[in-house]
């Protein structure tokens, strides 16, 4: 005689649990999919490669990608509104998890390099270009709109747009839904944070350009630095002359002399030791270049107050100076004062003031691009986590910003020390790169934290050459820092 109270139990058991489409639906009766303020363009199978559409370098072709489904939309939240979103959706084996990925500088092009990896993980993935095409400020005249996309809409609206989808797709929402991002992706990262904290559940926000309009006013000090004449611009020929001479000074202040600052805040490094003595070569450096280097190891400065701007590049990034401190300033810098502050594409980066233009800057932009709110409660208190990680050899963006910001965050946030974590590494120069390990598996620390509760108390960073790894290194969460014991390779 069968038992009544299991029938119940097994039948109250499957009523509980997720119930997943087996299958996904019809990828090109996506087509027919209504979305508010968005249109399906394309909905189409894909398997083996993909080549964006108008790309012209044979480089631009993405091989080895499973089966997935491939979903273009146009959203359009205002009437000035042309934002391009991309949602892949494998085809088979998806692990019901939403991984969107972040943009780099103007954006304008959607990342199809991080949406591939990601889909050959078994996400469902999300991307935008943020509104429009071309990584330059030169849209944002007459655009008003556009700049509010690119500096938050976007990311949200593809958001709300790529769950639609996936539910449409598998029958089910993802249950857990992640961000990646680096630099402007870091910056989009920390805003869906502060601005739509039910947007995702877990975010990495690398080498974050969260302040951005102060950011982009330092990029000019430091261009201003090496250009305030002839004498002051420092060649290249001569940044492994100042790299190794900040080496000398504070390689070994962490127990391994390896290559690698851990805690190049700490190094009292004067390029005055550089100075010529007579004459002029590679292995010394001029008077005039001598004070280009101090003014680039300086944080950006209110010369009235005394306020910092924007804090300073830290020894050991010196071979990648030519990043900001080239023969030309960086145009992301000059393009937002020509086409969104000044509104003159002929105005110099040599009349900045740091006092009176920093305001105008502010005014200008600030309220849409700069993602600098320290109160994440709202996030946090969803169980929302903040997994931050930015090079000490980063050219390209002061690490001491993430330093900042996590204070910041901690300083605000009594539950904070729970749910956001930030991670500096040694010898990594902008996002990846550099002579430190620049890898690690980033989204299987923050599933680990926000699946399992397991908070990452030390990641192991790895440096490959040739695709083969050939340095490994601890990671210690802020402000801790790594030292070495004097037992074993240092590489290992």
């Amino acid at each position: 005689m069968p038992s009544y109270r299991y029938l119940f139990v097994v039948v109250a058991l499957l009523f509980a649990a997720p119930s997943f489409a087996q299958t996904p639906q019809s990828c090109e009766g996506l087509k027919s999919l209504a979305l508010q303020d968005g249109t399906v363009t394309t909905a189409a199978v894909v398997a083996g490669s993909f080549t964006p559409s108008g790309a012209t370098n044979p480089n631009a072709t993405i091989a080895n990608l499973p089966a997935f489904c491939r979903v273009a939309v146009t959203l359009k939240p205002t009437a000035d509104s042309d934002i391009k979103t991309e949602f892949w959706l494998p085809m088979s084996g998806w692990n019901r998890k939403l991984q969107s990925v972040g943009n780099g500088a103007w954006a304008g092009v959607i990342p199809y390099a991080a949406m591939a990896q990601a889909v050959t993980g078994g996400y469902a993935t999300a991307g935008t270009d943020t509104g429009h095409v071309g990584n330059s400020a030169s849209f944002v005249p007459g655009h008003p709109e556009r700049l509010v996309d690119y500096g938050y809409r976007a990311v949200h609206e593809m958001t709300v747009a790529a769950k639609a989808v996936i539910r449409s797709f598998y029958g089910n929402a993802p249950q857990y839904s992640y961000w990646n991002g680096c630099s402007t992706g870091g910056r989009q990262g920390l805003m869906e944070a502060q601005r739509y904290p039910a947007d995702y559940d877990g975010i990495i926000a690398g080498a974050p350009v969260n302040a951005r309009v102060h950011q982009m006013i330092w990029e000019l000090w430091v261009a201003q630095a090496v250009h305030k004449d002839e004498a002051s611009y420092i060649p290249p020929a001569k940044y492994k002359t100042i790299n190794d001479a900040a080496l000398a000074k504070c390689d070994a202040d962490d127990g391994a002399k390896d290559g690698l600052l851990t805690s190049p805040n700490r190094c009292q490094f004067d390029p005055s030791v550089l100075q010529c003595k007579a004459g002029d070569d590679v292995s010394c450096l001029t008077a005039p270049q001598v004070a280009a280097a101090k003014q680039i190891y300086s944080p950006a400065k209110n010369p009235r107050t005394g306020k910092e701007i924007f804090p300073a590049l830290q020894p050991g990034s010196e071979l990648g100076w030519a990043g900001l401190a080239g023969p030309e300033p960086v145009r992301e810098a000059v393009e937002f004062f020509q086409f969104v502050v000044a509104n003159d594409p002929k105005w110099d980066f040599r009349t900045l003031d740091f006092d009176r233009d920093v305001a105008l800057a502010e005014n200008a932009a600030s309220q849409v691009i700069d993602a600098v709110d320290p109160n994440l409660q709202p996030f946090f208190a969803r169980g929302g986590k903040v997994l931050m990680y930015h090079g000490w050899n980063d050219q390209l963006v002061a690490p001491m910003n993430s330093v900042n910001y996590y204070q910041a965050v901690t300083g605000a946030t009594k539950s904070a020390a729970d749910s956001i974590r930030l991670f500096m590494m040694p010898g990594m120069t902008h996002c990846r790169g550099g002579a430190g390990p620049d890898s690690f598996d980033r989204m299987g620390v923050i599933e680990r934290w926000v699946e399992k509760g397991e908070a990452p108390k030390q990641i192991v960073a790895e440096h490959l050459t040739s695709g083969v790894v050939d340095r490994r290194r601890p990671l210690c969460p802020h402000p801790q820092v790594a030292v070495y014991n004097g037992e074993a390779s240092v590489d290992d």
